[in-house]
């Protein structure tokens, strides 16, 4: 497992709100989802370049959320992600959206992304300087722990 990452920050604002009054969960994925945007320049590059050197990029083949605790409106979060699988075509990031004020988790976002190559429409394997990327950054914080 990787070090968390900080990789977005937002408000729930009262229009996320559902007539419970805390964050309905659409909002949750939405959140999530932006995120995840962030976590390619972070650890290799982003997906332009993956394309232009590669020819491919990453699909999200699962994604799963749990709900710990609401989020009422004027809230203030950041989402984290730590990298926590490298396999041979995909690896596995799990998202944290904590409230900024307690940093108390809030829900967890769980994602399989797949290296797709979008010519054959099929899952293709991690390019080699990618692999060696993520499986620094997983072996590093291995080592601080």
């Amino acid at each position: 497992m990787s070090e968390p990452i900080e990789i977005l920050r937002g408000v729930v604002h009262p229009w996320y709100c559902d007539n419970f009054g805390h964050m309905n969960v659409r909002w949750y994925s939405h959140f999530f989802d932006d995120a995840a945007f962030h976590l390619w320049p972070l650890y290799w590059g982003s997906h332009r370049k993956m394309q232009d050197e590669f020819g491919v990029h990453t699909v999200t083949a699962s994604a799963t959320v749990q709900f710990l605790q609401e989020l009422l409106a004027g809230d203030l979060i950041l989402v984290d992600s730590l990298l926590t699988r490298v396999g041979r075509k995909s690896c596995t990031f799990t998202e944290r959206m904590l409230h900024v004020d307690t940093r108390e988790v809030h829900a967890t976002y769980e994602t399989v992304e797949v290296f797709f190559d979008p010519k054959t429409r099929r899952a293709t394997e991690i390019p080699a300087s990618i692999r060696q990327a993520l499986e620094n950054a997983y072996k590093i914080a291995q080592q601080d722990h």
